[in-house]
């Protein structure tokens, strides 16, 4: 009912991003100019999707500086390691996989994010 109203979406799909209480601040649905776009506020998403790709982008090369003194340096360098996930090889189709390792639903009840990194 009204889904030309909706950009023809699913009532499944349209609920997706609704707000959850509780949640990692990493979650998507937190993200800010997401939360302004949803409410209109066009020139403000903007802007706010242009500050977070760039501080994106600032920790892509604060990660590859560090891997390159690494190297220079003689040292392993792990990178980026997935909070709730790891990577292993998929026995059946040799791809790399991401397997959860648990910790999200013990840090969600216990509403502990301290482990989680400022990505907003």
């Amino acid at each position: 009912e009204n889904a030309e109203n909706m950009y023809f979406f699913s009532d499944l799909a349209l609920t997706l991003n609704e707000p959850e209480e509780r949640v990692a601040p990493t979650d998507s649905r937190l993200r800010p100019d997401q939360r302004l776009m949803e409410s209109g506020r066009w020139d403000e998403a903007n802007v706010e999707k242009q500050r977070l790709e760039e501080k994106q982008r600032a920790v892509r090369r604060r990660r590859e500086a560090e891997a390159v003194e690494a190297l220079e340096g003689g040292k392993d360098y792990e990178g980026y390691i997935p909070l709730w996930f790891e990577r292993k090889m998929d026995a059946v189709t040799g791809e790399l996989i991401c397997v959860y390792k648990g910790g999200y639903w013990e840090a969600k009840d216990k509403q502990d994010w301290s482990t989680c990194p400022d990505i907003f």
